[in-house]
């Protein structure tokens, strides 16, 4: 039988053996841990007496997990709103619907499920994979940082990862030491866990295809001056204030003329855009964490200057793909 070529410190079967969360024969407490772990999903047996011997590993620090039910089942989850998944089993197969791609999965290929995907896993028997999951807002981030701009749209991964490729060794080599660490180290200071989150991060984003990966491997534009820079920092720490482009200006030492030519020309876009994507985004954090009831779009739309609620709405929607008000509803 194939097995995943992992890590010459913890072999895959022996990762997060102390963190196992989950062992049960029942299909309802096993779908019942998914949901806690990823999001809301449903779980089908194949097996005419619906056995399962689910056992799931799982450390919320790192994000990562070990999993197997035991048996033929069929997994469908709801869309992944806030994270990607990436998928590498050590051992047997799965076959995996995304969107409308289907993925084989074993050992010689992983797969990624992105964030927003609709998927479908049909999960064989004697099969037992890695799970990385990575928060969205996380890659964003990064990805804004290495391209030095806002993005236009998601990220989106290629759905299928080869790990028998010269980039698939790369990337098992980086995921086999950030797994060594989480299976053997309970207490793991911040600052090692933002050096994995880091590395996971910079490496899926430079090592897999996806919607800016041309972008980032391209040689590119030559590295923004500092004033640019500086009214970045400003803008993101001043965001809930009105600001004006004569206060980032002032901030930044330089004329407005030269302001506006900066951006245009290493950010592809304008301080007062680069401004209302920040808000956008703030707006969206915001509307996650409330609880339905508690407070309306239009209140937090104006708390972050957006005073025209259609115009608000139509931003909001071409940015996050759904309107404000059915992010609040979540």
């Amino acid at each position: 039988m194939q097995q995943l070529s992992f890590s010459p410190v913890t072999p895959p079967e022996a990762v997060l053996a102390r963190y196992e969360i989950c062992r049960t024969q029942n299909l309802e407490e096993a779908r019942q841990w998914g949901e806690r772990i990823f999001c809301e999903n449903d779980l089908y047996s194949l097996d005419s007496k619906g056995l399962v011997n689910t056992r799931i590993f799982y450390r919320k620090v790192g994000g990562i997990g070990r999993m197997s039910y035991g048996g033929n089942v069929i997994i469908e989850p709801g869309v992944l709103d806030t994270f990607a998944l990436i998928q590498m089993p050590i051992r047997g197969q799965e076959q995996i619907k995304i969107g409308d791609k289907t993925v084989l999965c074993n050992p010689q290929q992983g797969a990624v499920i992105n964030a927003h995907s609709r998927s479908v896993i049909n999960h064989t028997d004697n099969t037992e994979k890695l799970i990385i999951r990575v928060e969205r807002s996380l890659l964003e981030r990064y990805c804004q940082q290495m391209l030095g701009r806002t993005l236009r749209r998601g990220i989106e991964f290629a759905s299928d990862m080869p790990l028998n490729t010269e980039a698939g060794s790369r990337w098992l080599r980086m995921v086999g030491w950030m797994y060594d660490c989480l299976s053997v180290d309970d207490n793991i200071s911040p600052l090692m866990i933002s050096q994995m989150e880091s590395s996971l991060v910079t490496m899926l984003l430079t090592n897999h295809p996806h919607t800016y990966f041309q972008e980032l491997c391209s040689d590119g534009p030559s590295l923004a001056p500092s004033f640019v820079k500086r009214v970045e920092r400003f803008i993101e720490e001043h965001a809930h204030e009105p600001i004006s482009i004569v206060d980032m200006a002032e901030h930044a030492g330089v004329s407005s003329r030269s302001l506006f030519t900066g951006f245009r020309r290493y950010r592809n876009t304008s301080p007062m855009a680069y401004l209302k994507e920040i808000r956008l985004r703030r707006v969206n954090e915001e509307l996650k964490r409330l609880t339905p009831g508690s407070d309306t779009v239009t209140a937090v739309a104006f708390r972050w200057g957006f005073s025209h609620l259609g115009h608000f709405t139509t931003d909001y929607k071409r940015r996050f793909g759904e309107s404000p008000s059915e992010t609040l509803a979540r």
